[in-house]
């Protein structure tokens, strides 16, 4: 995995009582909950850092880094990307105003409009 890469969500997510969850911009309520490392990396993925930018950021949050760190990392960014949640590209990508913030900080008829606007399928 290249980790010059950006890394950005492709899915809606709520963060409430320190976990992160996907949510459901048609039904705000129904959320499904995320495993801790997933969660982090999801909240993460604004398009605007690298997966090397995300390990350093990692490892600055242990007094001492786990030694398979990058490699734990580098396999909960393949599940998501498996999953539909995350992407990688080789520049910044500007992510969309219905994923760029949890889902309590939208206005959510206007995330639906416009991801109604964009065609775009939510996963």
């Amino acid at each position: 995995m290249n980790n010059q890469q950006y890394f950005y969500r492709c899915a809606v997510f709520t963060r409430q009582n320190d976990e992160v969850a996907l949510a459901d911009i048609n039904n705000p309520s129904q959320v499904m909950p995320l495993e801790s490392w997933m969660g982090v990396v999801i909240s993460l993925a604004d398009g605007d850092h690298t997966i090397s930018e995300l390990v350093e950021y990692m490892a600055r949050h242990y007094p001492m880094p786990p030694e398979n760190l990058e490699k734990t990392l580098h396999s909960v960014i393949e599940r998501m990307q498996e999953g539909n949640l995350l992407q990688l590209s080789e520049v910044a990508v500007e992510l969309p105003y219905y994923l760029a913030e949890p889902i309590e900080a939208l206005d959510i008829e206007k995330a639906k409009q416009l991801i109604q606007e964009d065609g775009y399928g939510l996963h």
